[in-house]
Parts: C-alpha cells; sequence; structure tokens
C-alpha cells in the first residue's frame, strides 16, 4: 500500500488526498443550478450592482455631476460606502494602456452599473 506522503523540495513531506480524491467532483444530482457557485456569485453581483445603484441614486443629484467630477466618498454616507466603492471601482479598474482620469473611468462604471441593473430587471421580469 501506497503512503499518503509527498515529498517536498526541501527533503521535507506533506500529506496529500488518497488517489483520486484531488478530482474535481460532480455536484450531487439534488443541486439545482442555481445553487451552483458561478450563478450565486452572479445572484450577489447584481445584489450588490442594485444596492449601489440604490445608493447613488438616494445620495447624489445628478445636476452636481459635472466638469469637476464627483467627490463620491464625501456625498456616499460612512455605511454605504464600502460596498459602494467595491462596486464602482470594480467596475472603473483602469487596465494598462487606459488614459482616461478616474473621473473619466467613474462615469463610465455608472453606466455600466445602469446597464447590468436594467438587464437583471428585465430578466427577472422575463422570467414570471
Amino acid at each position: 500500500m501506497g503512503s499518503n506522503v509527498l515529498s517536498t523540495p526541501r527533503g521535507g513531506t506533506t500529506p496529500h488526498a488518497p488517489r483520486g480524491a484531488h478530482e474535481a467532483a460532480s455536484p450531487p444530482k439534488w443541486r439545482h443550478a442555481d445553487r451552483e457557485p458561478a450563478a450565486l456569485a452572479m445572484r450577489i453581483g447584481v445584489a450588490a450592482a442594485e444596492v449601489a445603484l440604490a445608493t447613488f441614486a438616494r445620495n447624489m443629484d445628478l445636476d452636481d455631476l459635472g466638469e469637476d467630477g464627483v467627490e463620491f466618498e464625501g456625498a456616499i454616507g460612512p455605511l454605504e460606502w464600502p460596498l459602494f466603492s467595491l462596486v464602482i471601482d470594480t467596475l472603473a479598474e483602469s487596465h494598462a494602456g487606459d488614459e482616461r482620469s478616474l473621473d473619466e473611468r467613474r462615469t463610465e462604471a455608472l453606466n455600466d452599473l445602469a446597464r447590468i441593473c436594467m438587464a437583471a430587471k428585465g430578466r427577472r421580469a422575463g422570467a414570471a
């Protein structure tokens, strides 16, 4: 019988799972597709996007969105800031070669946020 121990590069050992245990297990037959990790992550993301958009609508005046940019952190309350910031900064992430300012990226992120929420709303209405 084989040992459940692997050698490490420095000569030590580490326990490992029995043969075949590392292979991806198929989900139980009782698990519905809506309970799969990707589907759950999507639902969490949509819920976070909807809360962020509602936070924006509740705290920001569109007339204040001018040429000077927006100071979101000053306008969004401290209890709502962490989730709002997570969503907006994720959507406004800069990529190599992206020369847009943070305000430009955040403006586009708000547009993306609105599109995400509208698509989710349309999907729910179609499912009903």
